[in-house]
């Protein structure tokens, strides 16, 4: 078994990156609820949400299954 690598501390452009991506978390949040309050008057039918709730059951059922190879490929040794 190797050793594990000493981790280093996280430079300047790290700190830069991880701004960045908050900024565009926090504009993603914005649009987000603006956009869900100017939806007021607007309905969805029984339909809607059940293809709703079926996309995100798929979404999460992908994202999950996609992390479960790359975890077991990582336990099999299959990495490069």
């Amino acid at each position: 078994m190797t050793e594990p690598m000493p981790r280093k501390p996280i430079g300047p452009a790290g700190w830069v990156a991880i701004a960045v991506l908050g900024g565009f978390l926090l504009w993603a949040i914005w649009y987000a609820v603006h956009a869900w309050l100017a939806l007021s008057g607007v309905g969805i039918s029984p339909a809607g949400w059940v293809f709703m709730a079926l996309g995100i059951v798929v979404t999460f059922a992908v994202g999950a299954g996609l992390m479960a190879l790359v975890f077991y490929s990582s336990r099999e040794g299959k990495d490069f």
